[in-house]
């Protein structure tokens, strides 16, 4: 093998003293750079998207907290619109009902009033039917009809007992 042979190995190294020197050359002044432009690249571009996120992340929590400033604020103006018709239909309420307890309270009078005069003619044909009636009764028992006056009377009598 050549590489063993002991005459061959100063040429060998002065080759690979060479072609190391070439290649650290190489890697100094082309490959280097170019990977350490890549990593500022990388580095600038991680620190952009880092700021880019702060400021989004910061700008929704502005529109969120807008959000639920505009939410309470609906939140507000509708109750204070449910309170407003809750109050004028419970006014509307009260006085259609004013309005109708007057109207019953009028027909309940009307009806008192046509009640006790129906009860006042009946009291009269009362009267009048059991004054019939009696006389009735006392002509078939004794054959004698009696005199409106003593009916009139006998019917009084009985009432207030």
């Amino acid at each position: 093998m050549p590489q063993l042979n002991q005459l061959d190995w100063a040429p060998q190294i002065i080759w690979l003293i060479i072609t190391f020197g070439i290649l650290y050359l190489l890697m100094v002044w082309v490959a280097l750079p170019r990977i350490d432009a890549v990593i500022d690249k990388r580095a600038a571009k991680i620190a952009a998207d880092l700021k880019a996120a702060e400021t989004n992340k910061r700008e929704t929590e502005e529109a969120i907290a807008a959000y639920e400033q505009a939410l309470a604020t609906a939140k507000q103006k509708a109750h204070a619109i449910v309170d407003e018709g809750r109050a004028k239909l419970k006014a509307e309420t009260d006085a259609e009902r004013a309005e109708l307890d007057q109207r019953l309270a009028a027909k309940a009078e009307e009806a008192a009033a046509e009640i006790d005069k129906a009860k006042k003619s009946a009291m009269k044909d009362i009267n009048t039917v059991a004054a019939e009636a009696a006389a009735d009764i006392v002509k078939q028992l004794i054959g004698v009809a009696p005199s409106k006056a003593d009916l009139e009377k006998a019917v009084t009598a009985a009432r207030r007992a």
